[in-house]
């Protein structure tokens, strides 16, 4: 079941991100910048409520949202657990009134798959100016830029 995230789901939404980050997947997320960041997240629970993946949507500007943090606990990836998650991310952003979302992503096939398209960095200046300047691999940004117009 996908449901936005809680204060007890911090620590399952951590260590599915530092899984991810260990091996250069994702951006690293500290602690307080996942409770400051909560209302973001959705997750994906067992009826058991295991946290099994997590999905944050960013709002950036006006009409611009970037998706964040998309991991899913290893053993159930192929499952659509990513899937689920950056659907309700991407239903939420429509909702909002969002016109387009991006990603930044080391695995632009999984977005492909979903409708995103290949952009160039250049046409995402409020993200590169706000959040890219603080990033450990700014400027030599290894990840793609993707797009989804909605």
């Amino acid at each position: 079941m996908i449901r936005k995230a809680r204060v007890g789901d911090v620590p399952a939404i951590k260590e599915l991100i530092d899984a991810y980050a260990a091996k250069n997947i994702i951006l690293q997320r500290s602690l307080s910048d996942i409770y400051e960041n909560l209302r973001s997240f959705f997750v994906y629970v067992t009826p058991e409520e295991e946290v099994l993946g997590c999905c944050a949507l960013h709002i950036i500007w006006k009409d611009l949202g970037e998706i964040r943090s998309l991991a899913v606990k290893e053993g159930v990836t192929g499952e659509g657990v990513g899937s689920k998650l950056l659907d309700a991310a991407l239903k939420e952003a429509k909702d909002l009134g969002l016109e387009r979302v991006f990603t930044l992503t080391l695995t632009p096939e999984f977005f492909k798959q979903h409708g995103f398209r290949e952009v160039a960095k250049e046409r995402l200046p409020q993200k590169v100016w706000g959040w890219c300047v603080k990033c450990p691999k700014f400027p030599d940004c290894d990840e793609v830029a993707l797009m989804v117009e909605l």
